[in-house]
């Protein structure tokens, strides 16, 4: 199993993280959130412009028809520039979401072209997260209703809903309880095809969480090494101290052991197979503890003033710790993983990693 990305996905890769570093600079992000919307729609214009919006979209209907291993690059991207959720919520979960509906569905040919060319807001609720992200700016709500026959999905628009702010450490998000009722009428998916919806918007929710946890742990290892080299104590930059050396190889070997673990999931999640939502748990622990981790050293080597909000460092800091428990949370993750590692039939060991469908 070759693991290598590809030319174009690494140049899309690095078109994109260049374009982000001037438009998503911390301090354009600020003036952004700052606003009551809590989002700019110039700058999703040109998110659009780039094809970050068409990636998942097929491309009969405009899109670019990229998959999952290719969100796993983006999703760092978005995660290291601390790019508002509400993007991925769209261009790939929800496009995931209509995509799997059948191809005569009217909701899959009226909304993947508007995906594509940047013009709708989808926002999605799901039994694992409690609240909705950007409820209140979205065109179309893709809600989710627990029956004992399995999930149902519904479609509604923002007049046929109630939505009541709820507060965030996390000032990027926008969360919101919504209240609303089913109806015949908004119902595009119900029994095993709701339930398989919902199932695998779960994991593509929680792999989506863990790659921009890692690119958020990268973030705040770039912000504390650039700290560590202007801070002195002593006549010198503290970096050069031994003990802040160990901290921040600590930090570095969290990332990269948390990288392929991260890649095998998506690559399990691309490819359908059997065991991927036990791979997606474990790249959703191992991410959530590289980034949690290197929130903890970058706070310690910068001290009480890296949570101000004059220091960039807390902006990416405290989506790390929201995103730790979006998309289940450690406990959720840990029991999917442990009833799959203690069943009786478990494949465990070097010979089974790239075991696809037993």
């Amino acid at each position: 199993m070759d693991f290598t990305f590809n030319e174009d996905q690494q140049a899309l890769r690095d078109s994109v993280s260049r374009f982000l570093m001037v438009e998503a600079a911390p301090e354009k992000l600020r003036e952004i959130w700052q606003t009551d919307a809590g989002r700019s729609s110039e700058l999703r214009a040109k998110l659009a412009e780039q094809g970050l919006t068409a990636m998942s979209v097929p491309e009969s209907l405009g899109g670019l028809g990229l998959g999952d291993m290719d969100w796993s690059l983006m999703n760092q991207e978005l995660g290291y520039f601390g790019i508002p959720d509400s993007l991925a919520d769209t261009a790939y979960l929800a496009c995931a979401l209509l995509a799997a509906l059948p191809p005569t569905h009217a909701l899959r040919a009226t909304w993947l072209p508007q995906i594509a060319d940047g013009s709708a807001r989808i926002a999605l609720g799901h039994p694992v997260n409690p609240w909705v992200a950007d409820a209140h700016l979205a065109d179309l709500l893709l809600l989710a209703h627990p029956t004992p026959h399995g999930t149902q999905w519904h479609a509604l628009t923002l007049d046929q809903v109630k939505h009541t702010p709820c507060a965030s450490i996390d000032s990027s998000r926008r969360l919101a309880t919504v209240e609303w009722t089913p109806t015949p009428q908004t119902l595009i998916a119900q029994d095993a095809q709701g339930q398989a919806l919902a199932d695998d918007l779960l994991d593509r929710g929680a792999l989506c969480a863990s790659a921009q946890l890692l690119g958020l742990a990268q973030r705040m290892l770039d912000l504390t090494v650039d700290y560590a080299a202007q801070r002195k104590q002593f006549g010198k930059p503290i970096g050069a101290f031994q003990a802040v050396k160990h901290q921040l190889a600590d930090v570095v070997t969290k990332i990269e052991f948390a990288k392929p673990v991260l890649y095998r999931a998506a690559s399990a999640m691309s490819q359908s197979e059997a065991q991927r939502s036990v791979r997606i748990s474990h790249a959703k622990l191992a991410c959530a503890d590289a980034g949690w981790f290197s929130a903890r050293k970058a706070i310690q080597i910068h001290g009480a003033m890296g949570y101000t909000w004059e220091v960039d460092l807390q902006m990416f800091m405290k989506r790390a710790w929201v995103l730790d428990a979006a998309w289940g949370d450690r406990g959720f993750h840990k029991h999917r993983l442990s009833h799959a590692l203690l069943a009786d039939d478990a494949l465990l060991g070097p010979g089974a990693t790239f075991v696809t469908n037993p």
